[in-house]
């Protein structure tokens, strides 16, 4: 939670955060990270107000507030715009970072066991289009794709949304489930550890044999 509110108010405040802004400069400037679709919706929510009252002040807190409660207000027609705008930031950061010869983050380990996150509709969608515009489009970066991709999903019905929204809602109720069992099994293991390690060691060597 601090990192995601550090990470909003460094976005939100770009003038007093110099130095986050020049964050990884090198021989050759590290490409900037993609955000989600409510960041890019926070953004664009943030100059909208300032342009309507400039010379009104909110805190980051009540900012914040204001911000989810808009998001959580708007069509999924509005939210959809957003979604294209992350899915083309993240594709521009993907084929940034292939040419990108600097430093490299070294990514937190992922557990093998842990469920991996479903797709949204949105992204499914991307999945049925992508391999029919490509070879439509051979000569298309994956940037062009994906904004192409991002245009024909906002101007989709909500009839032809559905299926998607379907498949993401299934997949979403089996990623739960999934995930409520390995915190349970993970909770398991983490109290096994504990009871052995209050035991005598000559009790754990019967285990072991």
């Amino acid at each position: 939670m601090w990192g995601q509110k550090s990470l909003l108010s460094k976005l939100l405040n770009p003038e007093e955060n110099h130095d986050f802004m020049n964050m990884g400069k090198e021989t050759q400037q590290r490409p900037k990270v993609n955000v989600s679709s409510y960041i890019h919706f926070l953004l664009s929510y943030k100059n909208k107000f300032k342009e309507q009252q400039p010379n009104a002040y909110l805190g980051f807190k009540e900012f914040s507030r204001k911000c989810s409660e808009k998001w959580r207000s708007i069509s999924k027609h509005e939210k959809a715009k957003y979604e294209a705008l992350a899915k083309l930031d993240k594709a521009r950061y993907q084929e940034e970072m292939m040419n990108y010869i600097g430093k490299r983050r070294k990514r937190r380990k992922r557990d093998p066991q842990a469920p991996r996150r479903p797709p949204s509709s949105f992204v499914l969608f991307c999945q049925d289009h992508y391999a029919q515009l490509k070879k439509e489009n051979p000569s298309w970066s994956v940037v062009q794709v994906a904004k192409a991709t991002g245009k024909m999903w906002s101007t989709s019905t909500d009839v032809e949304k559905q299926p998607y929204e379907q498949r993401a809602a299934l997949l979403r109720s089996k990623y739960f489930e999934e995930l409520d069992l390995y915190r349970k099994q993970c909770h398991s293991r983490k109290n096994f550890r504990v009871q052995r390690r209050g035991r005598p060691e000559s009790s754990k060597r019967m285990d072991s044999v």
